[in-house]
């Protein structure tokens, strides 16, 4: 009778091996099917989260089961993948309540390195924003789960309800309520993306030169600054509000600390950003919020864990 090699090391009948090849061809279509909708499923799943990591983790959970699944039995692909992702990002948010609650002070989202397509595309931008992820923070599991659903990917009821376990009527009202709350409290982008890439170029040359005057220049005058560091880096406790002593305890810092400092422009959560460097060695990422050409909101991770993609992603080392 003919053989096969097997994986383990053992030989399997010839039906067996064939049996084998019809399974090993149908997870190699079900992996292709994913990859097409991988970055659909990651962005889902980082809005819903605000962790790059955790997104990561949910992505690969999903691809286990989908692997497990009869494909041919499944009318549409997208959908299937969409609510896999939607339930195993809703069950983490849950888990991860606990670890927001001990989280050592301000918590900002993990930055996510985006592209200069997503910066142009001013709905997707806005979806990934710093800014905006905040208030996302705000909502239930389940309301941020259909918000992001159905304002970032216009996805229908039918298919959202089918992935939160609620009926359509039920997630229409869940939406109403998500959206009203989030309109109530999202930063309004008044720029152009070239107006808000000037704003933040002049942040930078002001931070080089530690220009108290040029920093006054280009923040508004109720800007606020939240910073990260996870309780591993040194961050405030809580955050700076207003120009006057956001740009003195940025002057002040870095007056204070004899370091070399170097700025490197970036894009983050789809808008301009800063990467800083001290020393040579990556101390975090600034994101920045601008409206009517002055900046409004500073978000500066330190927090090593949540840089770990962008060190990847850039090469940098990270000590």
């Amino acid at each position: 009778m003919d053989t096969t090699s097997h994986p383990g090391g053992q030989r399997r009948p010839g039906g067996a091996a064939a049996g084998r090849d019809v399974g090993d061809r149908a997870t190699v279509e079900a992996t292709e099917t994913f990859v097409a909708h991988r970055k659909l499923l990651f962005t889902v799943a980082y809005e819903m989260l605000g962790s790059a990591a955790d997104a990561d983790d949910v992505l690969q959970e999903t691809w286990l089961r989908w692997v497990a699944v009869d494909a041919a039995h499944v009318d549409d692909h997208r959908a299937y993948l969409v609510r896999i992702t939607t339930r195993q990002a809703l069950n983490r948010l849950r888990s991860m309540k606990r670890r927001r609650e001990a989280y050592v002070g301000s918590w900002l989202p993990e930055p996510l390195l985006t592209t200069a397509d997503v910066a142009a595309d001013v709905e997707l931008s806005e979806s990934v924003s710093m800014a905006l992820m905040l208030v996302l923070e705000t909502l239930t599991p389940t309301e941020r789960a259909v918000f992001v659903l159905r304002e970032a990917f216009g996805i229908g009821y039918d298919e959202i309800a089918a992935a939160v376990d609620k009926t359509p009527a039920a997630v229409h009202q869940i939406a109403h309520r998500a959206r009203r709350h989030v309109e109530a409290r999202r930063p309004r982008r008044s720029v152009t993306a070239r107006q808000a890439e000037a704003a933040v170029e002049a942040f930078r040359h002001a931070l080089e030169t530690r220009d108290l005057r040029g920093l006054l220049d280009v923040l508004a005058p109720d800007v606020v600054t939240i910073s990260d560091g996870g309780g591993i880096k040194r961050a405030t406790p809580r955050p700076i509000l207003g120009a006057d002593k956001v740009a003195r305890f940025i002057v002040g810092g870095l007056t204070k600390h004899n370091v070399t400092l170097t700025v490197e422009p970036t894009t983050v959560n789809g808008g301009p950003a800063l990467a800083l460097h001290v020393d040579g060695q990556l101390d975090g990422v600034i994101a920045m919020h601008v409206e009517d050409t002055h900046i409004t909101g500073i978000y500066y991770v330190r927090n090593p864990q949540k840089l770990t993609h962008i060190e990847s992603e850039t090469q940098l080392t990270l000590r």
